[in-house]
This record gives structure tokens, C-alpha cells and sequence, in this order.
């Protein structure tokens, strides 16, 4: 962390002139996830304007992808967002298949839905784990840990990967699920939902997270919108928004039908603990929509898991945005193409850019103190910022 001083015009109390301070939090530093600078203006131990500097992580993965093929675009598309790199990839093979006018098999459409929603969980699960530890708190990291693991484990059999798991393709998924595979997922939901109440004990009621986070960084609608601000953090301002259940994709039509297990959960106050709170509730839902899926594949019959594609896949002419609820929220992709094997377009927008852009209007007026609270309650990755 560096600092500077910059003397403000006119004299303060007594003839004395006064100085803001300038503050660069990062961009390598323990509070920031990551490569993120956070630039701030403070008066005592109060900010006065923040500016989020981004770009250190920056890949250039836009113009990768048009020198890449509909296959090998999902080595990069997954990545920006390396805890829900499943979710990553929907988008792209979804506006592929619809450009293409695709029939994707009803087993593929369950089974890429059951797995969005453990890849959702993982990716709760470890802001669950971590925000505590940026607070203090360094036992509940152990307890998120030892439920992601055990997800981690069906995913990985199924995918081969732990992270990036590049199991969709277009027309489907790479490969056919296990043998045996839908009941070790149904145990490892099982053991997860009855541990889950171990993390929860460490975070709800904690007397010390809530006096950090209660009334902290509190963002209005009115600011939601302003911004593009979407997923958990919209939901906990009182934004009833998730495409999920608004504009439904996969399976999601019928699971947050009428009488189905799907539900938005949000929350009123739009503080650091409303986002926590909404995060946590999230897992149990994800895990009744992961339920619902292996029911629903459990009673169909065999058959195929793909489309079979050709030798050299090409796009016909034309455009589409395809957008998808991802653990963070909004995940676009903008997808031009001219009929050629490769994209000659492919604008990504990322939910953790617009969720981290809100930081100049909810730091300002707060104390340093408070800024690790509400810094760690935006559940971004940079990668996603900067792609």
C-alpha cells in the first residue's frame, strides 16, 4: 500500500492547512482478491472518493477469441471467471446452438443444468469461506472448503477438470456421465446439506460479522440500475431480478414454474451482511434445483448426450447477445458472426466489472475501517473484471 499527500485549496479550523490524503489500496494487496487498485481520497479515516483502477489482469481474451474456432473458444471463455468456469461456458455454446437453430438432447439440457447449479454452490461456497477471513474470522474457510471438496469431486469424475472444466460443447457435452455418476452427486448434496449448518452456525448470529457488515456499504436500486449491477448483490438491495426465472434458459423454465423447487431470494437492506445473507440462502436453493435434476435425469431414458457436429463448424451469418444468470450475475455474450469457422465478433460482458465499477458511489463517506467489509461483500474475481 503506498501513499501521497495532495493539499487541498483554502485553510482548515485554526489557519492550519489541511491535506487529503491519497490511498492506493493495491493493486498488490491482501484486501483486493487479486490485482485490483483501489485509489482513495480520505479526510481523517474517511473516504472521500474512491476510484476502482482495473486492467492489471487484463488478456486480451475478446480478440483470442476470433482467431479461435467454436471448439477451442471455450478453452478461453471459461476463464475470466475461474470459479464458475461451467456457467462461463453456457453462454457461448447456447448462442452457438441458437444461431445454428440446434436441438440440443433433453439429457444434455438437464445435465449441463445440474451441473450450473454445483458449479453455483462451489462458487458461493468459497466467497462464503473467504469474506468471513477477510473480517477476522479464519475457521469458517475450513468448513466452506471441506463442502467444496466434496462437490469438486462428482464434478471433476464427470468433467476430468477441478477448475476449468470445458465439458459443454456445441450441441451438447463432451461426454456421457458415469456410470454410477447421479447417485454419488445425490450423496455428496446429501452430505453437504447435512454439514452445512456446521458453516452456518460460524456466520449467522455471528455478533462480530454483523457489527462489521450491518449498515455497511449500502447501495440503493436507483444505484443498482445506474450501474448494471446484477446476481447476489442486486437481489440483496431488493431487486427482484434473475434470468433464471425472468428470460429461462436449460431447464430453468420448469424449475421456477409454479409449484417447482426454483425461488429468488433477496433481501431489503442493501448492506454488506443483506449480500452475505442472500449468498448463503442461494446454496440452498441451487442445492433444490441440483436435486430436482438428478430426479429428472434419473427418470430418463437412455440416449444420446450430443449432436453430432462436422469437421469444421460454421456459424451461418448473423447475430445474437446471449445472456446467462452466472453465480455473480449477468454474463453476456454479444456473438457476430459471417459465416466463417472462427467469430468475427465476441463481446463478453462480465457481471464482476459493473458490480466492481459501484465502489466509487458505496465507499465514499465510509470509514478505511469499513472498506474491507464492503470490498469483500461485492464477491467479484478479477479475472471477470478484466477478462
Amino acid at each position: 500500500m503506498t501513499t501521497s499527500r495532495e493539499l487541498t485549496v483554502g485553510m482548515g479550523a485554526g489557519g492550519l492547512a489541511t491535506a487529503d490524503m491519497v490511498l492506493n489500496i493495491g493493486p498488490q494487496h491482501p484486501a483486493t482478491h487479486g490485482v485490483l487498485r483501489l485509489r482513495l481520497v480520505v479526510d481523517g479515516e474517511r473516504i472521500v472518493s474512491a476510484e476502482p483502477i482495473v486492467g492489471y489482469m487484463h488478456r486480451g481474451a475478446e480478440k483470442l477469441f476470433e482467431v479461435r474456432d467454436y471448439r477451442q473458444i471455450l478453452v478461453l471463455a471459461n476463464r475470466h471467471d475461474w470459479l464458475s468456469a461451467f456457467a462461463n461456458e453456457l453462454g457461448v455454446v447456447l448462442g452457438v446452438e441458437a444461431m445454428l437453430g440446434m436441438e440440443v438432447p433433453e439429457r444434455a439440457t438437464w445435465a449441463r443444468t445440474l451441473l450450473a447449479e454445483l458449479n453455483r454452490v462451489l462458487n458461493h461456497l468459497m466467497f462464503l469461506g473467504s469474506y468471513p477471513l477477510e473480517l477476522g474470522a479464519i475457521t469458517p474457510i475450513f468448513y466452506s472448503f471441506r463442502e467444496r471438496e466434496e462437490l469438486q469431486a462428482v464434478m471433476e469424475e464427470a468433467s476430468g477438470g477441478r477448475m476449468h472444466y470445458m465439458f459443454n460443447q456445441v450441441g451438447g457435452l463432451k461426454a456421457d456421465l458415469p456410470a454410477g455418476w447421479l447417485g454419488r452427486v445425490d450423496s455428496a448434496i446429501q452430505a453437504v446439506r447435512r454439514r452445512l449448518p456446521d458453516l452456518e452456525s460460524l456466520i449467522v448470529g455471528n455478533e462480530i460479522i454483523h457489527a462489521r457488515t450491518r449498515g455497511a456499504g449500502v447501495l440503493a436500486p436507483q444505484t443498482i440500475a445506474a450501474y448494471g449491477v446484477s446476481g447476489p448483490i442486486a437481489r440483496a438491495s431488493g431487486v427482484d431480478m434473475d434470468l433464471r426465472r425472468d428470460e429461462p434458459y436449460l431447464a430453468y423454465g420448469e424449475l421456477f414454474a409454479h409449484g417447482g423447487p426454483g425461488r429468488v431470494v433477496t433481501r431489503t437492506a442493501g448492506d454488506a451482511l443483506a449480500r452475505l445473507e442472500v449468498l448463503l440462502k442461494q446454496v440452498h436453493v441451487s442445492l433444490d434445483l441440483a436435486e430436482h435434476c438428478l430426479a429428472t435425469l434419473g427418470s430418463l431414458p437412455q440416449g444420446p448426450i450430443n449432436v453430432k457436429l462436422p469437421k469444421v463448424l460454421r456459424v451461418p451469418e448473423g447475430h445474437r447477445y446471449t445472456q446467462t444468470e452466472n453465480p455473480l450475475g449477468f454474463n453476456g455474450y454479444y456473438l457476430v458472426s459471417r459465416g466463417d469457422k472462427t467469430p468475427w465478433r465476441l463481446k463478453l460482458r462480465s457481471a464482476s466489472f459493473n458490480n466492481v465499477s459501484v465502489l466509487s458511489e458505496v465507499l465514499p463517506g465510509n470509514l478505511i475501517s469499513d472498506m474491507v467489509a464492503i470490498l469483500g461483500s461485492m464477491f467479484f474475481v478479477v479475472g471477470d473484471i478484466d477478462k
